[in-house]
């Protein structure tokens, strides 16, 4: 069951499904992911699946929400967008990444638009976060393009690493009651 469709793409959760392992394997195995995002230490089609279960699968049945499976309306998985409730942040946190091969085609910002929406209009969030390396251009453009704006320098507990914390606030007086 699809949560979210646009014009060009439809969103649902992940599984415990080969299928999403294999996808999640792929995505998490791309060289940009582990430069901006980070080696999850996701190297088998089973680490990927354990991920899933681990990750978005029980955020899902904790908060209502996380990471979603993109896919074209033909069934191609792309990418993932989904809300995210981190450890060391008051917001929740939109996040995403996609395929190098589907990067530059707006695919991104079609998803990233519709989990915004969805997030105010469906799950009542009257503020939503985002996190980006300094060095992670694309996604800053994004996420400004978006209308959040960048706020602070953080650092996530057990981290390091700098980053840039956007935010962004709905402009309804009050929520809509949830889509699903």
């Amino acid at each position: 069951m699809y949560l979210l469709s646009t014009e060009r793409l439809q969103l649902r959760e992940l599984t415990e499904s080969d299928e999403d392992a294999r996808f999640t394997l792929a995505l998490m195995s791309d060289p940009d992911f582990h430069r901006y995002i980070g080696d999850r230490g996701v190297r088998t089609v089973e680490d990927a699946r354990n991920y899933n279960l681990r990750g978005p699968i029980a955020m899902y049945r904790d908060h209502g929400f996380g990471m979603l499976r993109v896919e074209l309306k033909d069934g191609t998985a792309i990418g993932q967008c989904g809300l995210l409730k981190r450890d060391g942040l008051d917001d929740v946190d939109i996040g995403f990444a996609f395929l190098p091969e589907y990067r530059g085609r707006g695919y991104a910002l079609e998803a990233a638009q519709a989990m915004l929406k969805w997030g105010e209009t469906c799950l009542g969030f009257r503020r939503i976060v985002a996190i980006a390396t300094p060095e992670n251009r694309a996604s800053l453009h994004l996420l400004e393009t978006l209308g959040m704006k960048r706020e602070r320098m953080i650092r996530l507990p057990g981290s390091n690493e700098n980053l840039v914390l956007l935010g962004w606030h709905s402009g309804r007086s009050k929520a809509l009651s949830c889509c699903r």
